[in-house]
């Protein structure tokens, strides 16, 4: 099992901790976010990481050679010359794993759950959904849940993706021009993705720095990107200064890492 690791943000949020280390770096009952994520994939069985790095990159190539990569196989995907976001980070890093059409697992640096991520995978990889009449794997999972939010990806009754919006502002994006955000599914979105590298063709126009969601709302008109929903998903972003303590309560409590 492969995974893409998002680990290149600035985390300015966690300011003054990433002034002077990566978000990745910065620990959690003594592990780095890093370490925790990468210890909790290998223990699920996963074997081969690509890491995307830019704010102190070196901090972080240096990290995982002082741990031997944490005895599975970790490639680098350095974005120092440019943070290409994450749909960027995607296009950039993808060709770094091996040679084959398996759907790989995308997961944020700094977020931590509960989801058996081998688990997700597995189910992402094996299951057939129905699309505009036929029956195909998805292109893309997205693990969602209910959390209350200003911004949700909007599902049909399929769940399948159809847009996105911002409650706030009343702002919607979506390929179906007549999309009535009221007839649909509002979810939040974890940072855990299944990815297809069957959506790289589609990825060719986009050139540089783009958002993932970006690209799979220019696509879900032409490719099924469907939303699995948990009930039970505990999910904890560790992006601000306050979420720390909650981070480390997280870990203390949870039977997971």
């Amino acid at each position: 099992m492969k995974a893409l690791i998002f680990a290149a943000g600035l985390g300015t949020r966690l300011r003054p901790l990433t002034d002077n280390r990566p978000k990745a770096l910065v620990p959690i009952c003594g592990r780095p976010l890093l370490q925790i994520l990468i210890e909790k994939l290998r223990d699920e069985g996963f074997s081969e990481l690509v890491v995307n790095v830019h704010h102190f990159a070196q901090m972080i190539k240096d990290y995982l050679h002082e741990n031997d990569n944490f005895g599975i196989d970790i490639r680098i995907s350095d974005e120092t010359d440019m943070l290409l976001e994450t749909g960027g980070g995607v296009k950039k890093a993808a060709p770094l794993f091996t040679h084959d059409d398996a759907p790989f697992l995308i997961h944020n640096v700094d977020i931590l759950s509960n989801l058996p991520l081998g688990e997700f995978l597995a189910r992402a990889t094996q299951r057939m959904v129905e699309y505009k009449g036929i029956q195909q794997p998805a292109s893309a999972t997205l693990m969602v849940n209910g959390r209350t939010s200003s911004r949700y990806l909007l599902f049909n009754h399929d769940n399948m993706l159809v847009g996105w919006t911002n409650t706030t502002t009343g702002e919607v994006k979506s390929p179906y021009p007549d999309l009535n955000p009221t007839e649909c599914k509002r979810y939040a979105f974890s940072g855990i993705h299944v990815f297809s590298p069957s959506l790289l063709p589609l990825m060719e126009p986009w050139k540089g720095k783009f958002s993932i969601i970006d690209f799979y709302l220019s696509v879900c008109d032409r490719v099924p990107i469907y939303a699995e929903y948990s009930s039970t998903l505990q999910l904890l972003d560790v992006g601000k200064l306050d979420s720390i303590a909650l981070a480390e309560r997280f870990i203390e409590d949870s039977k997971v890492f």
